[in-house]
Formats: structure tokens, sequence, C-alpha cells
């Protein structure tokens, strides 16, 4: 499996407590780091999966599982980089 890194942002009114990092944890993103930037709460996962889709999928899932919406994804530069030399 190969290992997939990209930025979740978490819809907006969602807060940056102890609470939602739990939550988030016990839902299975315990490969992300939360943190938030003012009013923007971002997971930056780096997740192993069989596919980018199916990395993208499960966390989107996981963070559904959690009570939060997802308003955006990024992939890092890098990330991108790494998917135009294997196309």
């Amino acid at each position: 499996m190969k290992t997939y890194k990209f930025i979740v942002t978490l819809g907006q009114g969602t807060e940056h407590t102890d609470d939602l990092a739990d939550s988030l944890f016990e839902a299975g993103c315990d490969d992300g780091t939360l943190w938030s930037t003012g009013d923007v709460v971002q997971i930056g996962f780096s997740r192993e999966a069989e596919s980018l889709e199916a990395a993208i999928r499960s966390a989107i899932a996981d963070v559904q599982k959690a009570g939060c919406t997802v308003a955006r994804l990024e992939m890092e530069p890098d990330a991108l980089a790494a998917l135009t030399q294997v196309m």
C-alpha cells in the first residue's frame, strides 16, 4: 500500500476542541493532524490505501463518522508532483 497526503477542511462552524480531536481519533482519523487557523479547522492526513481515491473516500467517511462535514480537500504540493510523475 502507498501513503497519500492531503488536507481536509472541515465545514464552517466547526470548533477546534479537545472533544473534536477525540471524536476524530475514535472515528479512525488517527493518521491525521488537526489544526486551526482563525475559524478554519483542518486535518492533514497521511493515509495508507490501495489508491488515492480509496484514501480520500475513507478519510471523508471517518470525518463524517465523527459528526463533521468536509468543506474542501486539498492535495499537498509534493503529492501532486508525485501523481503527475506516475501518470
